[in-house]
């Protein structure tokens, strides 16, 4: 099934530790590299943080269907649910939680309104109703809840995907960049990409903030749409996008992309347009959750997703793109060096363009000139080379990268030379054609300082 995603588009698996133990999920890291190898290409590992998720205690094998006006008790724990009482495992139910709070099960299969509050329960009436079953999650409103990002449980599951070299882990529930830097680990690629997951409304209101101290954003649609009503969710999608555009990180939409997909064999309309429009909107990257973790297909909703990108980005309106962000007030990075390579990036950006290039090679040992050019949407392929192997599987997250595995990095003509016969052997480009070749003076460099138009021998 692994060799199946791979091949069907897959460029990144995610695995949600919430389920299953995690020496189950370090043999699921060891496979889905092994099928990566198998498919001759890296393929990156995305480790999800459970953050302090709330669930309802197991609803039994059959679960139960809550109607429209039913009432039910809420308790603290996390044994079994039933019909008349939930159980959360959640030990500040009962003082976190006011009269008039809504509550969402499961992404609002089931909605109920806390109707009263006693020293003993929450007094709940079903606004909304429908199936529980499982133990799904429980959307408490993220102001209410009284617990830390990351969880002591997040660390010590960080800990261990530390040493067997996780690419990237998400961060879940993150409110300010002080919970982003509270996950403590070297900086990538010594350490993994850390993505901030976009889901509270705090998040929102410190978004600036958490994109300049993350390695990468998620738009988790699911829980956002819970927090702040879902008409708003459409902008702040596009909103989120374009500040990480303008500030250089990579960015993926999430949530019932293809959902029904779980069981039909082809998306809805709405759901393709939603794909395409997160491309058009300069997503780097798209995540399905459902339609691979328990879905009918998941091959098939891979090979779907990544066939209606394609055909998005082959519609993609790359001069407009260019022209917006000339317009648009990109933020310069901090630090000298870094000021040299987005610089150098923006002008390869151009030169590639008026020249018609087949590819922009970018030579870099942790993947920030790819990442940097990578937002410019070049019509010209882009080949990130790096000797970093986990740089390489973190790049493909990447929008239009294709990472490659370099020996070393020497001085700017070897490696220039190296690079373009690499990717001419792999046929990427093809004898006569013109590329241009981003890379530092020598392997001491710190910046990407050389810019060089070349044709392919």
């Amino acid at each position: 099934m692994l060799q199946g995603l791979v091949e069907g588009g897959m460029d990144v698996a995610r695995l949600g530790l919430a389920h299953d133990s995690m020496d189950t999920q370090v043999e699921r890291i060891e496979a889905i590299r092994k099928a990566g190898r198998e498919a001759g290409r890296p393929v990156g590992v995305l480790a999800d943080l459970p953050g302090p998720k709330v669930r309802a205690g197991a609803f039994g094998d059959d679960g139960i269907t809550v109607k429209e006006g039913d009432r039910f008790r809420m308790v603290p724990g996390s044994t079994a649910s039933t019909a008349e009482v939930v159980e959360v495992d959640y030990e500040g139910l009962l003082t976190d939680v006011q009269k008039g709070d809504h509550l969402l099960f499961g992404d609002g299969v089931v909605v109920v309104e806390v109707a009263d509050v006693d020293g003993s329960a929450l007094h709940c009436e079903v606004m909304h109703g429908g199936h529980l079953q499982g133990r799904p999650g429980v959307h408490i409103p993220s102001d209410r809840l009284r617990t830390s990002t990351p969880t002591p449980e997040d660390l010590k599951a960080l800990d261990a995907l530390l040493e067997v070299g996780i690419d990237m882990v998400a961060v879940s529930f993150v409110r300010s960049a002080h919970d982003v830097r509270r996950v403590g680990v070297e900086p990538h690629p010594r350490g993994p990409l850390v993505v901030a997951k976009i889901e509270t409304r705090a998040a929102v209101e410190n978004l600036e903030g958490i994109i300049e101290a993350s390695g990468a954003i998620m738009v988790a649609r699911g829980d956002l749409g819970a927090e702040l009503p879902i008409e708003n969710l459409p902008h702040l999608q596009k909103e989120i996008i374009r500040q990480c555009i303008r500030l250089g990180r990579p960015v993926i939409t999430a949530t019932q992309m293809l959902e029904s997909m779980v069981h039909a064999p082809i998306p809805t309309r709405a759901e393709a347009s939603d794909v395409a429009n997160a491309v058009f909107d300069g997503s780097s990257a798209l995540m399905l959750s459902g339609e691979t973790a328990i879905g009918h297909d998941p091959v098939r909703a891979v090979r779907m997703m990544a066939t209606i990108a394609e055909t998005a980005d082959e519609r993609f309106d790359h001069e407009r793109w260019i022209e917006d962000l000339a317009r648009a007030n990109i933020a310069a990075p901090a630090g000298e060096d870094a000021k040299v390579t987005d610089t150098m990036t923006m002008a390869a950006a151009r030169a590639a363009e008026e020249l018609g290039a087949s590819a922009i090679i970018c030579v870099s040992r942790s993947g920030f000139t790819v990442r940097t050019i990578a937002r410019f949407r070049p019509r010209a392929q882009i080949l990130g080379f790096s000797p970093d192997e986990r740089t390489v599987r973190q790049l493909t997250m990447s929008w239009g990268a294709t990472p490659i595995l370099l020996d070393r990095i020497t001085s700017n003509e070897s490696v220039v030379r190296d690079a373009v016969e690499i990717a001419r052997n792999q046929a990427h480009v093809r004898s006569g054609e013109t590329v241009v070749v981003l890379a530092g003076t020598d392997e001491n460099s710190r910046s990407t300082d050389v810019l060089r138009v070349v044709r392919v021998p």
